[in-house]
């Protein structure tokens, strides 16, 4: 039986892998490079993960390894997914994203540019949901959902990676999953920021709030539908990535608002935080189809050094009094 191949010795590249082996399957994990596999290999795992061991059934190895597989998931930070693919065929196999972010340059979400690089639209697939790595790897009940074009997709991939405490839904909803799992990375930078500041709950579940109704903006312009951002894909992946201690991008705002400066914290998180790249992405979105994104625009202005942290803040709270609705920022 050919094996699933695994896009990315990610922290979450390898929690899929290692999910997918304890369901029965045969899998082979790509590393980027030869010294990267042998590092995987020889500890079965990531350092920074030392809740996985990955059986023996998971053969790791470089991407740039010629190999056959009966599907692929690709797991490693959005901004390096073209890169990454270029290189592999299996343009005929299913291929699931589990990559949460847009591409720069292009805007295209990850399942856009999987089809751009040579997928046929009924064999990509998108996966999302409140599944912090960390928790998963302990054996932690979580729940995710499968989104694609083809309902015997979304299904094949549900039975593949559910089991144990994991249990995945499907949803037709390609659009809507995809960018409620890159949008809320962004968010949770704002509510990280919030946390470091000492404002307390009330602010971190406002921030929350309305993030997710720019979230919801955005992806209804773009075509998602509304009630996908009421599930695991919207307010569930958004709850857990802007409350966790173990949420990276929290953790880059909590960092930043310590005076911290963005390169220092990058360094000290020491993986890819997909919200500081998606962020501009997200905010030219919203300006070429005339959505406001005020969250957003305050994390952009943060993140490239125009503003302060106290000073977003501060002009988040000073905007224009308005109803509270999903098309009122």
């Amino acid at each position: 039986m050919l094996p699933i191949a695994v896009l990315g010795a990610t922290s979450w590249g390898v929690t899929i892998a290692w999910q997918l082996a304890r369901n029965g399957h045969s899998v082979a994990l790509l590393a980027r490079t030869d010294t990267e596999a042998r590092a995987v290999d020889a500890r079965r795992g990531l350092a920074r993960l030392p809740q996985v061991q990955l059986p023996a059934s998971v053969c790791v190895q470089p991407a740039a390894k010629a190999f056959a597989a009966a599907a692929l998931v690709v797991a490693c930070p959005a901004q390096a997914v073209r890169e990454s693919v270029a290189s592999i065929g299996l343009r005929d196999v299913p291929v699931l994203s589990a990559a949460k972010g847009i591409e720069h340059g292009s805007r295209l979400r990850i399942s856009e540019l999987l089809r751009d690089e040579g997928w046929p639209v009924e064999c990509v697939s998108v996966l999302s949901g409140p599944n912090l790595a960390h928790e998963i790897a302990a054996g932690l009940p979580a729940a995710a959902v499968v989104a694609s074009y083809a309902e015997a997709e979304a299904a094949a991939w549900q039975q593949r990676l559910s089991g144990g405490a994991f249990r995945v839904y499907r949803s037709d909803d390609v659009i809507g999953v995809e960018l409620g799992g890159a949008l809320k990375n962004v968010i949770a930078i704002a509510a990280g920021a919030a946390a470091g500041l000492g404002f307390g709950a009330n602010a971190i579940a406002a921030i929350m709030t309305r993030g997710l109704a720019e979230i919801s903006r955005l992806g209804i312009a773009l075509g998602a539908q509304p009630l996908t951002f009421q599930g695991l894909a919207g307010v569930g992946d958004l709850a857990a990535t802007c409350f966790s201690p173990l949420s990276r991008n929290r953790r880059l705002g909590e960092l930043l608002a310590t005076g911290m400066s963005l390169d220092d914290a990058f360094a000290t998180i020491g993986e890819a935080i997909e919200g500081a790249a998606t962020a501009p992405v997200a905010l030219e979105l919203g300006h070429a189809l005339n959505v406001q994104l005020p969250i957003t625009e305050q994390v952009v202005a943060v993140l490239s050094a125009q503003t302060t942290i106290a000073e977003a803040m501060q002009a988040l709270l000073a905007r224009t009094l308005t109803k509270e609705s999903l098309f009122e920022a």
